[in-house]
């Protein structure tokens, strides 16, 4: 149940109780319980909501930061890791395989204030070696989302 528990609100977190209980066959009590101890497990970890900032007034960039850096003894990855997410702008932070050992995705006002933030705060790390910067310069999905509008085909049909 747990598994189907987690898949349905991971597409739809505002998905109702008794509308998840139906869609389950088991009763809104069962499901309640179930969300309250994998949150307290730590399994269920927050509840977001996904924004297209395009739409909106706010000036808002976001940049995909790739990070290479040198392992601390005893701890490997783990302590820049937890360094770097604690800055305000990180908004996630991974350790991922390839020519980087982390990849950050960083927010910010404008390209100055994640560029200012990347030079400034992250490469001055000590155990930053390097980075690489990506700004996202438009979304197309995310989270499972699209954002890309689907736009109708208004030409007319030739017949041979």
């Amino acid at each position: 149940m747990r598994n189907e528990i987690l898949s349905a609100i991971e597409k739809n977190s505002k998905i109702d109780v008794k509308e998840l209980a139906v869609l389950l066959g088991k009763n809104e009590i069962e499901i309640v319980n179930e969300i309250a101890a994998m949150e307290a497990e730590g399994i269920i970890c927050g509840y977001h909501t996904l924004i297209n900032w395009e739409k909106t007034t706010r000036e808002k960039v976001t940049a995909l930061i790739e990070i290479r850096v040198t392992p601390q003894r005893g701890q490997g990855f783990d302590k820049i890791a937890e360094r770097i997410y604690q800055y305000p702008e990180v908004s996630s932070v991974y350790l991922i395989s390839g020519g980087y050992d982390l990849l950050a995705t960083v927010d910010g006002k404008n390209l100055q204030d994640v560029s200012a933030f990347v030079s400034y705060k992250l490469s001055a790390l000590e155990s930053v070696l390097s980075v690489a910067t990506h700004f996202i310069l438009k979304k197309y999905k995310d989270h499972g989302t699209i954002f890309a509008q689907q736009h109708d085909d208004y030409r007319e049909a030739i017949m041979p």
